[in-house]
């Protein structure tokens, strides 16, 4: 690099007059005005003095990345107690109709957390939201029957895969954003797709069930974790951190308590990503910060910036 540089200073091109004694014509990165240099002239004062490095780079600290990775914490954690109440339901240790009452106490539960946090926006019609509820409850109550011979054709094998697919692409595609409260924003793409790649998984996995009330009591369940749930865990990310750990830890705790009983060495391994997850992962990264080695100057490729009216 250096060879080239020295002979890029005293070489010619064509249409350029040389280099005199003494010549004290300032020199400008221009090709349309004649100027006493080569086109391929650099100045030894301007090489790289336009060098940046890390322009963008922004330090991270360990413990804000901790409670950043609580979101997909709780994420995890949700798929896991979906997981242990489809087991213990096709194992009949629970019965579907406890499971019904809960899921309905939850649902009351969230719907005032929810009004608590948009005291002070405008009320929605409280008469339509009970009105699209309970439409939802009577159609998923009249398509149990339907949802439970739904893959009767097919092998458990093939059910299995397909939900562990859905569920991995659930939590690929799953928002882990925060909203603060008073904002609205629109449901991204993969979002939707997240939620979509979780209902259609736990209807498959629920058309293994015994009987009608534990197809719809699962599914409800799956409404509630998968896409009420979220929006309710987006609004407490805004709120404070101690609520944000707080229902981490719930959530974690609830997940081991339910699939301890199942299966130890499973509980194991949920213990082991959740520590992975949440600790060990931002430690990494903050690690590796000291490797990041980005340069940037004048040879990149422009990027263009264009003003939206």
């Amino acid at each position: 690099m250096a060879t080239l540089l020295v002979d890029s200073t005293h070489s010619r091109t064509a249409g350029s007059l040389p280099v005199q004694p003494g010549m004290t014509a300032r020199w400008r990165r221009v090709l349309w005005e004649r100027c006493p240099y080569p086109d391929n002239f650099i100045p030894p004062d301007s090489f790289l003095s336009a060098l940046r490095r890390n322009p963008n780079f922004t330090p991270y600290s360990y413990w804000p990345l901790v409670f950043m990775c609580c979101a997909i914490t709780q994420h995890l954690g949700t798929v896991f107690v979906f997981l242990a109440i489809f087991v213990r339901l096709k194992e009949r240790s629970i019965d579907a109709r406890v499971l019904l009452w809960m899921s309905v106490t939850c649902s009351v539960l969230g719907y005032g957390i929810w009004e608590i946090l948009h005291s002070s926006n405008p009320r929605p019609n409280r008469s339509k939201a009970f009105k699209s509820s309970l439409l939802v409850l009577l159609a998923l109550m009249g398509l149990a029957p339907v949802l439970r011979t739904l893959t009767a054709a097919t092998s458990s094998d093939s059910i299995w895969a397909l939900s562990a697919c859905l569920f991995l692409l659930n939590t690929v595609l799953a928002d882990y954003g925060c909203m603060r409260p008073g904002s609205f924003t629109q449901e991204r793409l993969t979002s939707v797709l997240s939620m979509n790649a979780a209902m259609s998984s736990s209807v498959v996995l629920a058309s293994r069930l015994p009987d009608d009330l534990s197809v719809f009591s699962l599914v409800l369940v799956a409404v509630q974790l998968f896409s009420l749930f979220p929006l309710l865990r987006h609004r407490f990310w805004g709120i404070s951190t101690a609520l944000r750990a707080l229902v981490t830890l719930s959530i974690t705790v609830l997940s081991l308590i339910l699939v301890t009983p199942l299966s130890m060495p499973i509980a194991t391994m949920m213990t082991g990503i959740y520590i992975a997850i949440t600790f060990i992962a931002p430690g990494v990264l903050v690690w590796a910060q000291k490797y990041k080695n980005e340069i940037r100057g004048p040879w990149d490729v422009a990027i263009p910036r264009l003003n939206w009216i």
